[in-house]
């Protein structure tokens, strides 16, 4: 005040802090592929030649061509238009277009994140749960191969682990090798109080600062958005999400800075377009918390 304290300027913190954002790493495990269309197309082989022994004289007839799969993933686009006073951009000690850049980017992993595992397919990527979910046993190509725990939202009362080994070696040798437990937290809390039958964990936690989390010697990845254990619940999967899962951009974040549709705010229009999809049905097997 009067005193002198007009003549003391005010501090104001340069950096924001915000809250913590749940980004889904899916992105992280899973194949990219930039592409200069809003349609990516990619042929697969989902059944090799037919071959077969034959005798030094015996005949050699026709055997059944490799079969050819067409898989189209297409491109969708996430936006966001925030706005700020010129006043404001002139003025905040905080500089507010990149403050206001990096709020977006954050938000469009958050959402593109939870597209990549629950998305519907039809105005956001298609997410690996949203495919026809078949018990392993009657697995065909096009849906997602599943096992059950046999107890309904819950592992079975005795040796609950096992449901993880036989989860594991669902998936062949060839994807098994590059494979990784994607799970929720509270997925996470309920399989780290499982123990062996010498009192030990069997999770295994990082040997050091920054490492990886593993299970069963497989790294654990934690997306968020993959639900809880409920009755019936999807909430475990593994598998190789490289070969697995395709994420494919159309192009980077655009940001259109516009200053004339609505004076006095800047309206910063910002725009991203991307797909994803399963592409290798093989690849991904789920744990249902179910009888079957």
């Amino acid at each position: 005040g009067p005193d002198g304290g007009y003549l003391v300027p005010q501090n104001a913190e340069r950096d924001l802090l915000r809250r913590m954002a749940a980004i889904s790493p899916i992105r992280a495990v899973a194949s990219t592929k930039l592409v200069s269309t809003n349609q990516f197309k990619k042929a697969f082989s989902s059944t090799g030649p037919q071959v077969g022994w034959a005798a030094e004289a015996a005949a050699r007839p026709v055997t059944n061509s490799q079969l050819l799969q067409d898989l189209t993933f297409n491109t969708f686009e996430i936006y966001a238009q925030p706005a700020a006073t010129q006043t404001l951009l002139d003025d905040a000690a905080v500089d507010i277009e990149q403050w206001i850049a990096d709020e977006v980017e954050v938000a469009f992993a958050e959402q593109e994140g939870a597209a990549f595992v629950n998305g519907n397919g039809t105005t956001q990527p298609k997410g690996f749960l949203n495919y026809t979910n078949v018990a392993n046993a009657s697995w065909t190509w096009g849906s997602i191969g599943y096992l059950a725990t046999g107890v309904s939202g819950n592992f079975a009362a005795s040796n609950p682990s096992d449901v993880l080994v036989d989860l594991v070696y669902a998936v062949k040798a060839g994807y098994r090798q590059n494979g990784a437990f994607v799970m929720g937290r509270k997925t996470q809390s309920a399989i780290r109080k499982i123990k062996d039958s010498t009192g030990q964990y069997i999770w295994q936690p990082p040997s050091s600062l920054g490492a990886q989390a593993s299970l069963m010697n497989f790294p654990v990845v934690e997306a968020e958005d993959m639900p809880d254990i409920a009755a019936n619940s999807f909430s475990l999967a593994f598998g190789d999400f490289r070969r697995g899962y395709l994420i494919i951009d159309r192009m980077g974040i655009r940001i259109l800075r516009d200053p004339f549709s609505n004076k006095p705010y800047v309206q910063f229009y910002t725009t991203k377009r991307v797909g994803g999809g399963v592409q290798d049905f093989e690849a991904i097997k789920l744990l249902k918390f179910g009888v079957s």
